[in-house]
């Protein structure tokens, strides 16, 4: 008889994805505080789950949002795309720019500014709590001040986060990039739509 698929989704931990082993999840959620998985027979389940289709819930103004940025060369515009899903209700966030010390980032301008548009229109909706999935591992670190600040956009990026804390609890995700996470997969899409890249060019 054969064995039966297993897939171990983990959607908080050291490192978020799909594994195939439990070897492999243990060792991303082991020793991880509040860390979040689940194992699925289906792998379009387990993607759901990571991509929250079940948010946690147990604060009613809680939300979540999948961010991307995206950089077009040849225009040297940037954009960044994303959404902000609450209470059944979906919010897109697109936009770009062309500012030059901004373009001097390429994608990751885009990647910033999709956080902080995710977290702005959190606040005006009157969302407490956001889980905020990326794939660009600066998107936290930045925030938190973990890495130098040493570009405008950086700065300002640390000064901005630091400023809502008081008004919202931020949690950050970070997701594995094209490796197909529905949400993430949308936010990159809508980030090289807003950076004028054709789709499916790379």
């Amino acid at each position: 008889m054969a064995k039966q698929v297993k897939f171990y989704a983990v959607r908080k931990g050291k490192e978020t994805g799909i594994f195939n082993d439990w070897d492999t999840c243990s060792k991303m959620v082991k020793g991880f505080s509040g860390a979040e998985y689940k194992s699925f027979s289906d792998r379009k389940e387990a993607e759901a789950y990571i991509s929250g289709g079940q948010p946690r819930r147990h604060q009613a103004a809680q939300a979540y949002a999948f961010v991307d940025g995206s950089y077009n060369v040849s225009s040297k515009v940037y954009g960044y795309g994303g959404f902000l899903e609450h209470d059944g209700q979906r919010e897109i966030l697109q936009g770009s720019g062309n500012d030059p010390d901004m373009a001097s980032m390429r994608n990751v301008a885009g990647e910033i500014l999709g956080c902080m548009a995710a977290v702005q229109k959190a606040l005006e909706l009157g969302i407490s709590s956001l889980d905020i999935y990326y794939d660009y591992a600066g998107i936290r670190m930045w925030a938190d001040g973990e890495w130098k600040r040493n570009k405008k956009g950086t700065a300002a990026y640390y000064d901005y986060m630091q400023s809502v804390r008081s008004r919202i609890e931020l949690n950050f995700i970070k997701v594995k990039g094209h490796s197909g996470i529905a949400g993430n997969e949308e936010a990159d899409s809508l980030a090289r739509q807003a950076a004028g890249i054709i789709p499916n060019e790379d």
